[in-house]
Formats: C-alpha cells, sequence, structure tokens
C-alpha cells in the first residue's frame, strides 16, 4: 500500500537513493533539503509524475532553522526517514563550541523535534514508521570523530528507547548504521587509504548507496511489520 514518506536530506547520495526505490512502489513524498536544490528537482523531475508533494528548503544546524522547516511542511507522512548529516573530523581538542551545538542540532535535535511533531498522528492513527540513517561510529566510536561518534551514539539509544514507548500503538522505530559508503563526502581518500580500508573489510569491498536504500525500503515497508528497536548494520562485515 503506498504510503507518504517524508524524506529529510533527500538531496544527499543516500537520501536520493532512498527516493528513487521508494518511488517504485507508488510512494508520495515531502522532501528536504538545505542547499542542493537544484540536484533535488533533478531527483523530481526523474519520478514517476505528481510522486513528489512538495520540497521544502530547512537548515537543520539550528533550532530557528528545525522550527522553519515544520512550519512549512503541509502533507503529514506514514514515514519519517532521517538521512541529513554532517560530517565532522579531527582531534577533539579543537572542536569549537559551534560545530558541536550544529551537529547536535543536525543529527539529535532535527530527529526528536521533527519525530515529536508528527507523533501525534501517528499515534492518532495507530500506525508510523520512523527509520533513522545513523551510523557505524554510533555503535563503536572512531578517533578524529569523537563529536559525530557521539551524536550517531544518541540516535541508536533515541531509537530503541523510542520504539519501546511506542510500539503499543504501532509505530515502528528503527535504525541502519552503514559502514564506509562509496559516497562523495570520502573522495578525498587517496587510492592507497581506499585500498588499506578494503583489506579490513571481510567482504572487500566499499558499500554503495543502494546497499543502505535497499534496506531502508525494506524497512519502510509492510513485510517488516515485526521490526522495531532495530539497529541494522550495512558494513560488509567492518568492526563486527
Amino acid at each position: 500500500m503506498p504510503k507518504h514518506v517524508l524524506v529529510l536530506g533527500a538531496s544527499g547520495a543516500i537520501g536520493q537513493q532512498i527516493v528513487k526505490d521508494l518511488s517504485e512502489t507508488g510512494n508520495s513524498f515531502t522532501l528536504h533539503y538545505n542547499k542542493n536544490k537544484t540536484r533535488l528537482q533533478t531527483l523530481a523531475e526523474s519520478l514517476p509524475e505528481e510522486s513528489v508533494l512538495e520540497m521544502i528548503q530547512g537548515d537543520l544546524s539550528s533550532s530557528e532553522g528545525i522550527e522553519q522547516f515544520l512550519n512549512k511542511v503541509q502533507f503529514t507522512p506514514d514515514v519519517i526517514i532521517f538521512s541529513q548529516g554532517q560530517a565532522s573530523y579531527g582531534l577533539f581538542t579543537d572542536l569549537s563550541s559551534s560545530d558541536m551545538t550544529a551537529l547536535l542540532s543536525v543529527h539529535i535535535e532535527a530527529l526528536w523535534k521533527v519525530t515529536q511533531h508528527f507523533l501525534p498522528a501517528m499515534l492518532q492513527n495507530r500506525a508510523g514508521n520512523i527509520i533513522v540513517i545513523s551510523s557505524i561510529w554510533g555503535k563503536h566510536g572512531a578517533s578524529y570523530e569523537v563529536a559525530y561518534s557521539t551524536v550517531k551514539g544518541a540516535q541508536i539509544a533515541f531509537v530503541k528507547a523510542l520504539a519501546k514507548e511506542v510500539g503499543t500503538n504501532n509505530i515502528r522505530v528503527n535504525a541502519i548504521t552503514p559502514g564506509f559508503i562509496d559516497t562523495e563526502m570520502n573522495q578525498s581518500l587517496t587510492e592507497e587509504e581506499r585500498t588499506s580500508l578494503i583489506e579490513e573489510i571481510p567482504l572487500q569491498r566499499l558499500g554503495t548507496v543502494k546497499d543502505v536504500s535497499q534496506l531502508t525500503a525494506f524497512l519502510a515497508s509492510d513485510q517488516t511489520s515485526y521490526m522495531t528497536g532495530e539497529i541494522i548494520g550495512v558494513s560488509g562485515g567492518w568492526h563486527i
């Protein structure tokens, strides 16, 4: 049965592929972006006619930006997918307060405020599905990515706790924790670094956006109606 899906971070590499995959089953969309409007318009034009009901800009790095975004949304989602993100790499001692505040806002405040905004309707309907694209570092932690690991770990705790709270209302909450996914965010790696990384991964390759999007589409479907509170890795066996 087609659903209305809100995708945050829809203009990112993973977000775009999630939208493409979910469009194949007749779903409609509210798509969020921050800066990549042109990229999202191109995506929307490639989808079935009238499947994108609204595209909304929102800077999720501040409380004000989150509130402004929510005030623009007109359609109530059946499924919410959080694929927005902001990277942070460097020594923890060099992390500025402003950078940490932005990370907390994008990954944590946006997660709970958006969920809190739409949860009453889900509770009333006794149906809903929330999917969070977290990270392997939320489970294992990474040096030089202390702040990023922290907010991703908080997302995982949020998923587990909320799943317990709303399960009796037939609302599912799950997370996906990708490992190293081959996107433009990671293009700064040298060929030597990529080769070394692949050698650490049991399946001997980097992940693709399709690896993540296919699992997301599965979780968004009724085939996973008995799954909630799950933290599912997509890492090729990295750090098992």
